[in-house]
């Protein structure tokens, strides 16, 4: 899995349908100088001024904020609709690093050489 592929919210695109599937395939929103779809370019949480202005490459307890209520909401619809939570990750992150978080999902989502698709629950082939 790639560190590059864990948004700011939390999200570990490694295991999002629009960057699994093979056509119009999304680079991830941290990718610079690529055809994004315009839901990554226009993320409030990715463009959110105070992990700009404070050089935070996640949402954390940093932010007086978090978590945000664009966060909460996010959080609540993947916890219902996904079974994962964005804050659980991130406070995953905060507590023991990206790394350890990367080697964690390797081991939840990762079979073989298929990877789990959290959203339409399918496993796609390792890119």
């Amino acid at each position: 899995m790639n560190s590059s592929l864990i948004a700011p919210c939390g999200m570990n695109c490694n295991l999002c349908m629009a960057h699994l599937r093979e056509k119009n395939s999304c680079p991830g929103c941290r990718i610079k100088n690529a055809d994004k779809p315009k839901t990554r370019t226009g993320c409030i949480i990715k463009n959110c001024q105070i992990l700009k202005d404070n050089n935070l490459k996640y949402c954390s307890k940093k932010c007086d904020e978090y978590p945000c209520q664009r966060l909460k909401n996010l959080d609540k619809r993947y916890r219902t609709k996904y079974s994962m939570s964005m804050i659980d990750n991130l406070e995953f992150i905060d507590q023991n690093g990206v790394k350890n978080f990367l080697q964690n999902e390797e081991k939840k989502w990762i079979k073989g050489n298929k990877i789990f698709c959290v959203h339409d629950k399918k496993h796609y082939e390792l890119k």
